[in-house]
């Protein structure tokens, strides 16, 4: 497996140098500075790539090239973010860029009410409380919702009665920070507003939807060589009265079957389908190993409630080195079999605020030194994994 990192490019407050010392050898990056929907410029993407290539690296995966809302929703005429979309894809082929990672979520990516939930040996890290959610959703955005059990809405009004101006502007600030890059920030009223646009539309619109974008945009991959890879929900269930179709082996079932084509493929992310205690991760990679381009690994350790926090890399509710060892045998199936391109990248995904971590301001969830150990306990694993002997 190829050992690659998340790069915000000049976002981004960790530099190649330090990339490079913690022993990746590609790079993962976007333009998160081109809006949504607008084309990539081919001298842009050649410019970026040069940069990565100057520090000794390889821009191995684009994260992401984003699909605008409009496309989410699937109305009206959207032949010109098509178009716009496909000629990206071809200004990344032509340099030489071809595996792409996108989301298919409406309005957030990924979502946590904690930023840096407290660890037992100092250090801190994600997490997604499903009672904070409830508060967030029930009485600061005040939207009308049966998605939450007694318990959860009892302890969700608890923490609204307690809360105070700031505690609600962190509880704001954390929901929103998983939308790196070329994004839209909200308030709890403007997140309201955008989410009223999209009342009655089901996991069935959306569904559609994705599947008019596959089949607007595979035909294009297939003829450039590109490798499409949709990323699952984060975390795998509705939120905010917004349906998520890439949360199980049965979406991903559907995904996949829309075109049959290689092109069509997964990002494996172990954390996101993880938080789900009815998905089995390693089962999962095995069900959909011959689409899995690219894959996320990190670990999650699961309430009963439906809350989560990110845990170690190989200390948490998924079974790491299983997951490790399918992903390892499918490589090993693709070079027996001939594939010209066997390798799947993976990153170590999110980690742990360690040690002067706290003082770098990186984005959330992107830490250099916890990125950095989870990379090497993964890259430990392989290494364990692949061991012959003399």
């Amino acid at each position: 497996m190829r050992q690659t990192w998340r790069w915000f490019g000049p976002l981004d407050k960790i530099d190649l140098s330090e990339i490079k010392q913690a022993g990746a050898e590609g790079i993962v990056t976007a333009l998160h500075e081109i809006p949504y929907g607008e084309v990539w410029p081919r001298e842009k993407i050649a410019a970026r790539k040069a940069e990565i290539e100057r520090a000794g690296f390889t821009w191995d995966v684009v994260e992401s090239l984003p699909v605008h809302e409009q496309i989410k929703f699937g109305t009206g005429d959207l032949r010109r973010l098509f178009e716009n979309y496909r000629q990206s894809m071809a200004n990344l082929a032509a340099e030489g860029v071809t595996t792409i990672c996108y989301n298919f979520m409406p309005v957030l990516d990924w979502t946590r009410t904690t930023l840096n939930a407290p660890e037992a040996n100092g250090g801190t890290a994600l997490r997604f409380e499903m009672a904070e959610c409830a508060a967030f959703d029930l009485y600061m955005m005040d939207r009308e919702s049966d998605d939450y059990n007694a318990e959860i809405v009892a302890t969700a009004k608890a923490w609204w009665a307690d809360s105070t101006e700031d505690t609600r502007a962190q509880l704001t600030h954390s929901i929103m920070s998983g939308l790196p890059g070329a994004y839209q920030r909200y308030d709890a009223k403007g997140l309201r507003a955008e989410l009223d646009k999209w009342h009655g539309f089901t996991a069935d619109d959306l569904r559609a939807s994705l599947a008019q974008f596959l089949r607007e945009i595979l035909p294009t991959a297939n003829e450039l060589g590109l490798k499409m890879c949709v990323h699952p929900d984060d975390p795998p269930r509705p939120l905010f009265g917004l349906p998520r179709i890439v949360s199980n082996a049965d979406d991903l079932a559907f995904i996949t079957g829309v075109d049959d084509s290689v092109a069509n493929g997964v990002t494996l992310c172990s954390g996101s389908l993880g938080a789900n205690p009815k998905n089995d991760v390693p089962a999962i990679a095995a069900q959909f190993a011959d689409r899995i381009h690219f894959a996320h690994l990190r670990n999650v350790k699961r309430d009963p409630d439906g809350s989560f926090q990110e845990s170690e890399h190989l200390n948490g509710d998924v079974d790491m080195v299983a997951l490790v060892a399918n992903l390892l045998t499918e490589e090993q199936r693709r070079a027996d079999t001939g594939h010209a391109d066997s390798i799947i990248p993976f990153r170590p995904d999110h980690g742990h605020a360690l040690l002067t971590d706290a003082n770098r301001d990186a984005h959330p969830g992107y830490p250099l030194i916890g990125r950095l150990r989870g990379l090497a306990e993964l890259r430990g694993v392989m290494a364990g994994l692949s061991y012959k002997g003399n």
